[in-house]
C-alpha cells in the first residue's frame, strides 16, 4: 500500500484533479435548452418511469455524453426525478411547463424550475430586487460566496442570465439588469423567499449591535423608518438607531451622528430623494470603511459612483413592496456583517 506523507490529508476528489467547488453543481444548460428529453418523455411515454437510455431514445437520439449532460441539467432544474439510478420520471413542474392547464401556469413552472436549480437559485435570492453586479464583482461573489470554480463563472453568468430572461425574473433598468423579486406574489414558489433565520444562524449578532439608519426625516419616506426599517433591523436581530432627537436628544447633533456611526456594526441609506443630510453622513460611514446597505426607489436616486455597491431597489406600485422590503433589507444587514466587502466602499488603495 502506497504511504502517505505525514500531515497531508488527501483532497476530494479524482486522483490527480483538484476537489471541485459545490457551484460546479449547477446545470450546465439553460433551462429552455433542455425540454427536448421531458417532452419525448411526455409525448411518447406519458411521462411515465422510464431508464436514462429509454429518455433519450425517446428524442431519437443515443445517450452519448452531451445528452448526459442535457440529462442532468433537466434533473437540477427538476424537470425530472430519480426514483431510482439509472431511472427518471416527469416531474409536476415539467408539466406545467410543457401543458399548462392555466394562463399562468408556465411563467409558474419555469420560475419554480429556475429557484429549484441549485446555486443558481442560492444566487437569484441573494441578489432579487437588485441590479446584477458588475462582471468583475459578481465573478468575485461567485467565487467567494457561492463556490463556484473560477474558470466556470463566465459559463455560470451566461446560463443564469438566459435562464432568469425566459423565466421574466430579470428586467433592463438603462444599462444594468435587475433582478426582480417575486417573493409574496400569487403563485410565487416557496424558493423565492429569502431565509432570514437561515442567515441569522451563521452570523454572530449581539442584541445590543447597533444599526444606524440614515434617511431623511421628512414624510413620506421618514415613515418608512417605523413601518419597514425598524422592523426589518429588529429582524436582523439589531438595534436601530437614527440621528433625531427622539434617538439622541441633547448635545450637539454632529457630534452624536459621528458618535453613531462610529459605533454602529452596520449602517443602511435610504437615498431615495438624494437627500443632502443622508449623503453627508453616507460619506462619513464610507470614510470609515463601515458596512452600509443602500436602498432606493429609483435608479436617479442612486449616484452613478455608488452603483457598483449593492443596492435595494423598491417598487411602491408593487401591493407586496413593504413586506419584500423588510425581509430583503434583514438579509443584506446580515449579509454586510458576514461579508462587509459586498457593502464597504473600496478606496483605491484596496481595489
Amino acid at each position: 500500500m502506497a504511504s502517505r506523507k505525514k500531515g497531508v490529508r488527501a483532497k476530494k476528489g479524482s486522483p490527480g484533479r483538484p476537489a471541485t467547488g459545490s457551484g460546479d453543481n449547477f446545470p450546465r444548460h439553460s433551462l429552455e435548452k433542455v425540454f427536448r428529453i421531458p417532452k419525448a418523455i411526455l409525448d411518447q411515454n406519458a411521462g411515465k418511469e422510464c431508464t436514462d437510455k429509454e429518455a433519450v431514445g425517446f428524442t431519437g437520439l443515443k445517450l452519448t455524453g452531451p445528452l448526459k449532460s442535457e440529462l442532468g441539467s433537466a434533473i437540477k432544474y427538476g424537470l425530472l426525478d430519480r426514483p431510482s439510478a439509472g431511472r427518471v420520471v416527469l416531474t409536476d413542474i415539467a408539466r406545467k411547463i410543457l401543458r399548462p392547464q392555466t394562463p399562468t401556469q408556465k411563467v409558474e413552472g419555469l420560475r419554480e424550475a429556475t429557484l429549484k436549480a441549485p446555486v443558481m437559485g442560492e444566487v437569484y435570492k441573494h441578489y432579487r430586487g437588485e441590479n446584477l453586479p458588475d462582471p468583475e464583482f459578481f465573478n468575485n461573489a461567485l467565487v467567494d460566496k457561492f463556490k463556484v470554480s473560477q474558470d466556470k463563472t463566465s459559463e455560470f453568468r451566461v446560463i443564469f442570465l438566459e435562464t432568469l430572461q425566459s423565466a421574466g425574473l430579470i428586467e433592463k433598468h438603462g444599462d444594468r439588469t435587475r433582478i426582480l423579486d417575486i417573493a409574496q406574489q400569487p403563485g410565487a414558489p416557496a424558493e423565492a423567499a429569502g431565509d432570514v433565520e437561515k442567515l441569522a444562524k451563521t452570523v454572530s449578532v449581539d442584541p445590543s449591535d447597533t444599526c444606524f439608519m440614515m434617511m431623511p426625516f421628512a414624510p413620506p419616506v421618514g415613515d418608512y423608518y417605523s413601518t419597514i426599517y425598524e422592523p426589518a433591523i429588529r429582524k436582523a436581530g439589531m438595534r436601530s438607531v437614527r440621528a433625531d432627537d427622539d434617538m439622541f436628544g441633547t448635545g450637539k447633533i454632529m457630534d452624536q451622528i459621528w458618535q453613531g456611526i462610529n459605533g454602529a456594526r452596520v449602517l443602511v441609506a435610504e437615498l431615495t430623494g438624494r437627500n443632502p443630510n443622508v449623503f453627508y453622513e453616507l460619506g462619513l460611514a464610507h470614510a470609515l470603511q463601515k458596512p452600509v446597505v443602500l436602498v432606493a426607489a429609483t435608479e436617479e436616486d442612486v449616484p452613478f459612483d455608488i452603483r457598483h455597491i449593492r443596492v435595494i431597489y423598491y417598487n411602491m406600485q408593487d401591493p407586496f413592496w413593504g413586506q419584500k422590503l423588510i425581509e430583503k433589507v434583514a438579509e443584506n444587514v446580515l449579509s454586510a456583517i458576514q461579508n462587509p466587502a459586498e457593502a464597504v466602499l473600496k478606496t483605491p488603495l484596496q481595489t
